[in-house]
């Protein structure tokens, strides 16, 4: 089931990628909710999902603690 979060966790990102802030919120929440290895996966995925989005790189500073 775990796994399943992090898929879901990654559609849900897909989904609000529009606005910047609400992506931001919903990492934060991801990280709250998945396990230490699913969070690096979470952050190589997001490293490169943000690669042509300038605007939500920002949500990477959530992954630096």
């Amino acid at each position: 089931m775990a796994r399943a979060m992090l898929e879901y966790s990654k559609t849900v990102l897909k989904k609000v990628s529009f606005d910047a802030k609400l992506f931001c919120k919903e990492v934060q929440k991801a990280i709250s909710k998945l396990l230490p290895h699913e969070i690096e996966e979470l952050k190589l995925w997001l490293q490169q999902f943000t690669t042509d989005k300038p605007e939500l790189k920002m949500s990477l500073i959530y992954l630096k603690a």
